[in-house]
């Protein structure tokens, strides 16, 4: 039986990866270790669990993963060629794909790589706005509900934009440095961070709230504005 770090290492080297170019191959996949990790594996002192071992098999190529650990695969009839046999053998197999006859009729499976979003843990309308700036944050999970063009993600809190965001609600927001008359965005204004709608017409700049109770903030021109990003959702 072949370790499994020693599988890695091997399969690693052929591809010509370093081990942090391997683990930047794995943050791709959603799968975030350090190349320190990925040296621990190597050297026997842990294994990594099954996901992470199945992306690596992926990633470097490894066809047979139960003859990579074992040396031989009772299961695999092939196992047992030469390789002038194995050789035919896929010959014949390009023969019979290429013919178009014998493919399988079922859809093709395109595995689901999660998305993973930064959720802030200031929440807007609270605290200090320069939660941007701040290393305080979580690594959030999303799927297809959440779209493709948010950048991260902020908690609402109180219910100054009730009806269409309730307190503390999640919005998703895509990071830009300027919105249009009627955007509703995430702003930085004088130290505190809001979610409101922006009003930029000949009666001046103000940041608006949705529920009616919360008069407009009037933003003058000696006020510290910056402009976090639009809400998608």
């Amino acid at each position: 039986m072949n370790p499994i770090g020693q599988i890695i290492a091997v399969n690693r080297k052929k591809k010509k990866l370093t081990q942090p170019m391997l683990a930047d191959k794995l943050a791709q996949c959603g799968i975030n270790i350090s190349y320190k990790t990925i040296s621990g594996w190597e050297k026997g002192l842990t294994e990594p669990p099954i996901q992470a071992f199945m992306e690596i098999c992926r990633i470097l190529e490894i066809p047979d993963i139960y003859e990579a650990v074992y040396g031989y695969n009772p299961f695999n009839r092939a196992a047992i060629l030469n390789d002038d046999g194995k050789e035919k053998l896929n010959e014949y197999t390009e023969l019979l794909i290429s013919s178009g006859k014998f493919r399988k009729n079922s859809g093709e499976i395109i595995p689901f790589v999660p998305r993973r979003l930064k959720l802030f843990d200031i929440m807007v309308s609270a605290g200090t706005g320069n939660f941007l700036d701040s290393g305080s944050y979580t690594w959030k999970e999303v799927g297809e509900e959440v779209s493709k063009n948010a950048d991260f993600g902020v908690q609402i809190t109180g219910d100054s934009m009730e009806p269409q965001y309730k307190d503390r609600q999640i919005v998703w927001v895509h990071q830009q440095s300027s919105l249009d008359h009627g955007d509703i965005g995430i702003f930085y204004l004088n130290g505190n961070a809001f979610c409101k709608k922006l009003k930029d017409n000949e009666d001046g700049l103000f940041l608006i709230s949705l529920n009616e109770k919360y008069p407009p903030i009037k933003v003058g021109e000696n006020d510290d504005l910056k402009i976090y990003g639009r809400v998608l959702s």
